[in-house]
């Protein structure tokens, strides 16, 4: 649930018809801004909020964009610049050694574990995956828009494709870690 709230921004975005991506953006705005507050409130610390806080960077200046211009050429590439634009975001928390999914992760992890080196490890490796993802899916929104598909019904699979495949693996990858640790525990 947490990385459905983390994301939720993009989702609501993403759910926008392509003719009111203005709208979308200034949704996704109010979304991360209103996550953000939320989280903030209910104690969550700003490692936990880098996705969120991004994202509202990231809306607020798209927000801008599409209100001063609609029809400007960013439209067709918003799809991508949002991926990429996560990518970036999650590609810098593990290049300043604080993975976005560790803070996430702390939400429902005993802090005990927290300075375990296999539990910054594991999230080092699902951030790793998810700024993967991202990449790969910006650069295939981009070939999408670059064709002139990148509103299509193929660019919403690969956007969908972007946050399913991490989210699977996240999910697997922390059963069998968890797994792992039960075993070595008996």
């Amino acid at each position: 649930m947490s990385y459905v709230r983390t994301f939720l921004p993009w989702i609501v975005f993403a759910v926008f018809p392509s003719d009111r991506w203005q709208w979308g953006a200034l949704a996704g705005l109010v979304a991360a801004v209103a996550v953000t507050l939320q989280q903030r409130r209910a104690g969550a610390g700003f490692d936990a909020l880098i996705i969120e806080i991004g994202s509202a960077v990231f809306f607020a200046a798209l927000t801008g964009i599409a209100f001063a211009d609609p029809d400007s050429g960013v439209h067709a590439y918003s799809a991508a610049l949002s991926s990429a634009t996560l990518a970036l975001i999650a590609g810098g928390s593990l290049l300043v050694g604080k993975p976005f999914t560790l803070g996430i992760a702390k939400r429902t992890t005993p802090r005990e574990l927290w300075g375990l080196k296999p539990f910054v490890r594991i999230n080092t490796v699902i951030t790793g995956v998810w700024t993967g993802a991202f990449a790969v899916t910006a650069g295939a929104l981009a070939a999408l828009a670059h064709a002139g598909q990148g509103h299509s019904t193929g660019a919403t699979l690969v956007q969908a494709a972007g946050f399913v495949v991490p989210m699977l693996f996240t999910v697997r990858y922390v059963a069998a870690a968890r797994a792992k640790a039960q075993g070595g525990a008996r």
